[in-house]
């Protein structure tokens, strides 16, 4: 949980040393989302990622109204609890959970259970997905800012949560999960090449970890990213490919980062 953590930290500080308050008003790739609701949404739910820690009776409660208020007119209250503040003070907020997240983490047995809004984790994936989640919504913000983010094998994370992930994106569709082993061979940014699934898999998923990570977050069409599926199993699962909880997004257009 020390490495994990201090991975954590790393990826925060690679998207904090982007920001300024000035920069929070730039609309990003995501439609109707600011830098700054970004932002927001990050400080959001580590709070609740808190919660789920610390108390998870209070959290099951305050899923339980998250839920209610999606169900009305009222705009995201990850992006409304930003909006309302100063973007300074959103920053310093944001920092501060943030710094507060990583600290616990570390404190953690990596296999306890941790209550979230799908099915529980152990407290390793947890973070994992935080780490993920920070990336994610990071790249909006390098995007939005024209920013330099240069990959760093910190993807593995991202990389692990997106094979992992293969079974529910096709439940997110409506489909049918596809039993057929698939196997992948992602190259990092160091050049090491990560492996999942079986070696003798006939369906496969070659190409560099960036471009595996961007597919699986939807931060990239898979007409723009290198990766090549060897079979049908993996041609199929890369068309509905997501690493996040929730319903499958509308993703970015074909051609939009060519």
């Amino acid at each position: 949980m020390h490495a994990l953590s201090d991975d954590l930290a790393a990826e925060t500080a690679d998207l904090d040393r982007v920001l300024t308050p000035e920069a929070l008003d730039t609309p990003t790739p995501a439609p109707g989302w600011s830098v700054g609701d970004q932002i927001s949404h990050l400080w959001f739910f580590d709070q609740r990622a808190m919660m789920a820690l610390t108390d998870p009776d209070g959290f099951a409660d305050d899923a339980r109204q998250i839920q209610a208020s999606l169900t009305g007119a009222r705009a995201d209250p990850s992006v409304e609890q930003g909006r309302a503040l100063a973007p300074d003070e959103l920053l310093a907020q944001w920092r501060q959970e943030r710094a507060r997240l990583v600290e616990h983490a570390r404190t953690l047995d990596p296999k306890v259970r941790v209550p979230w809004y799908g099915p529980a984790m152990s407290a390793r994936s947890f973070i994992t997905a935080r780490l993920m989640e920070t990336w994610a919504h990071g790249q909006d913000v390098v995007d939005a800012l024209g920013a330099d983010r240069p990959p760093t094998d910190r993807l593995r994370h991202v990389a692990h949560i997106g094979v992992g992930a293969r079974p529910f994106s096709y439940v997110a569709n409506g489909m049918e999960p596809n039993p057929a082993p698939v196997r992948v061979e992602l190259v990092a940014p160091s050049s090491e090449v990560w492996t999942w699934g079986p070696e003798e898999a006939a369906d496969r998923v070659t190409g560099p970890a960036i471009d595996f990570c961007l597919l699986v977050t939807q931060r990239r069409h898979r007409d723009d990213v290198r990766l090549v599926a060897d079979g049908p199993a993996a041609d199929e699962w890369l068309g509905i490919a997501q690493a996040f909880a929730g319903p499958p997004g509308p993703g970015r257009r074909p051609g939009e980062f060519a």
